[in-house]
């Protein structure tokens, strides 16, 4: 299976089979974003260098005005779409299978969570995984500590408040915030 074919499927949203060639293709890709992460998180790199493992990382070229600062950790890499002017403070974890998009000028605080993935309900069938995408708008800022759950779309504008836990759809310009997530303004 190519990471085209690959990413093609983790897009439709179907349900991945534990131990099936999808399976398979996602531990494949997880020992390629280990090697590249332990790279970028265990020396110093300017920020062209960043910018090249980021790169990588994606497969897709990331533009020279990203900025990133280490550590940062995903498990695939390849569903990770990065607009112009993004920035990513230090510790994020992005869990970006089912496909992780963050439009221009959006700034991602320290130690935050954005996950694609959920297992089954089903205990008999808890191996397979629901994928699906986490989207982030342009000019969004995400707090430091924020986790962003699965199928969750952030609109243009938005403030994700230090600490939440979004499992909703946050519409443009508003402020959210708590556990779980609450809309408690619109700027």
């Amino acid at each position: 299976m190519t990471t085209e074919e690959f990413i093609r499927i983790m897009d439709s949203g179907a349900v991945v089979t534990g131990g099936s060639p999808v399976h398979a293709k996602m531990h494949e890709l997880s020992q390629e974003a280990l090697r590249i992460t332990m790279e970028l998180n265990t020396a110093y790199h300017t920020h062209e260098e960043i910018v090249a493992l980021l790169s990588e990382l994606t497969g897709r070229t990331v533009d020279e005005s990203t900025g990133l600062f280490p550590p940062f950790y995903t498990d695939c890499g390849k569903n990770i779409r990065l607009g112009r002017r993004v920035f990513i403070n230090s510790g994020c974890k992005f869990q970006d299978q089912g496909g992780i998009t963050i439009g221009d000028d959006t700034l991602i605080g320290h130690n935050c969570v954005i996950a694609t993935l959920n297992h089954v309900a089903d205990p008999e069938r808890r191996a397979d995984m629901i994928p699906a995408p986490v989207r982030i708008g342009n000019k969004v800022w995400v707090g430091a500590n924020v986790t962003i759950l699965q199928g969750v779309t952030v609109g243009d504008g938005a403030i994700l408040a230090a600490g939440a836990v979004v499992t909703r759809d946050v519409p443009a310009r508003a402020v959210a915030a708590g556990v779980p997530a609450k809309i408690i303004k619109t700027i």
